[in-house]
């Protein structure tokens, strides 16, 4: 690949966080529960209901919109329980921690927390209690539905309203044909290479970053298969790097000419003497989440001859913190239009990256990129949500 030119050379020394900005509207909560709270005594029936509904329990919108609805979390608590918190995935508010403490039922063990959320929200959510030797993460014991965790550890529970996109994409089904997933070593670090079941001659190609959560834990093989049986996109390869670990994602996604070239110049070569792949950027699509996704805009816009398609995610376009934030989309607006689509996308709870994200899209209409696309989903910073928007995005570039 050659040298990036002096303005697509990044500045050095951000700090390895996001900017700290205060949550400018205030976390929906309510007052009242979605559900009836029993009095003092005996709660082993509400439990039992509980227990067969799942939870957060859903019910209507105390304002009467039909296109909301109340959701309560619930925990049960034992006599030394002292506090319980519930954090779904960008629904509280960092300058009051305490806006997402449950309120305790008097002289029960019910324990409960209440959102007013419009009917197509999803997310995960962590709980927190404290039973007298302070807060510990806890799963919760009546939801069965849970996601893998990013660096491992305990799966994390999610809920989804009956708008919420469907995610059965993901799921194995029976009667489809399969491809075929083998971990390699490539420069020192895990690859997943994704053959489909179709033989091509000539293979276009998906380069997804954080590749050892999206295919051991998340399974990439089940939607590229099914997409591909459904005839909407042709069988295409997928290339997926593993981010290694926190500080190696750090220094490597973070618009770094020498990520962009191992990318550009030795993993696609590697997986082109192992497959037919194409070297057509417009059939070659990168993709990445957050710091992924910035470094995937980073990528097409740094190799334009390789990467004609960047699927950004959640992409942290206010990166860096400090006098030169937003860097990336300032290289966009001072360069001429590129042969490269973009397709971004964020959710709404995401107040942090949003206010960079539509500037992003702001300056890629100026500058000429009116084949690419933004769109804004009711979540959070969340690969429950990146999960479709993964499957609809490749639909998007390359389906037929």
């Amino acid at each position: 690949m050659p040298v990036p030119e002096p303005a697509l050379t990044p500045p050095e020394g951000a700090p390895h966080h996001p900017p700290r900005v205060p949550r400018p509207d205030p976390v929906p909560r309510l007052t009242e529960p979605a559900c009836a709270l029993p009095a003092p005594g005996d709660t082993e029936a509400f439990w039992t209901d509980v227990r067969r509904r799942g939870t957060p329990l859903v019910g209507p919108d105390p304002l009467g919109a039909d296109d909301h609805l109340a959701v309560t979390f619930l925990w049960r608590g034992t006599p030394g329980t002292r506090a319980v918190r519930v954090l779904p995935n960008k629904l509280g508010d960092p300058r009051d921690p305490d806006g997402n403490r449950m309120a305790h039922v008097p002289g029960t063990d019910v324990w409960h927390w209440t959102l007013r959320l419009r009917h197509d929200w999803r997310g995960t959510y962590d709980l927190t209690v404290d039973d007298g030797e302070g807060p510990s993460r806890r799963a919760d014991p009546f939801n069965s539905r849970a996601v893998p965790h990013r660096w491992g550890g305990k799966p994390v529970p999610y809920a989804e309203l009956p708008a919420a996109p469907a995610a059965t994409d993901w799921q194995p089904r029976s009667g489809v044909a399969r491809g075929s997933v083998i971990e390699h070593r490539v420069a020192g670090r895990r690859v997943w290479l994704y053959e489909p079941p179709v033989p091509a001659a000539e293979l276009p190609v998906l380069v997804l970053l954080d590749g050892e959560h999206w295919q051991p834990r998340l399974g990439l093989n089940h939607l590229l298969d099914n997409l591909i049986a459904d005839g909407r996109i042709p069988p295409l390869a997928a290339v997926l790097p593993e981010a290694v670990d926190e500080p190696t994602r750090w220094a490597e996604l973070s618009c770094r000419p020498a990520y962009v070239a191992f990318l550009a110049d030795e993993l696609l070569p590697w997986a082109a003497g192992r497959l037919p792949l194409t070297d057509d950027p417009a059939r070659t699509v990168v993709a990445g989440q957050s710091l992924g996704g910035l470094t995937a805009a980073y990528a097409a816009v740094a190799a334009p001859h390789r990467f004609g398609n960047a699927l950004v995610q959640s992409g942290s376009f206010w990166w860096p913190v400090g006098p030169d934030a937003e860097w990336l989309t300032g290289v966009i607006g001072e360069t001429p239009r590129l042969p490269v689509r973009f397709r971004l996308s964020f959710g709404e709870q995401e107040w942090v990256s949003l206010p960079a994200a539509r500037r992003l899209r702001d300056t890629l209409a100026a500058v000429g990129y009116h084949d690419s696309s933004y769109r804004e989903f009711n979540g959070g910073h969340d690969y429950l949500c990146w999960r479709t928007e993964l499957a609809d995005g490749l639909v998007e570039l390359l389906g037929r």
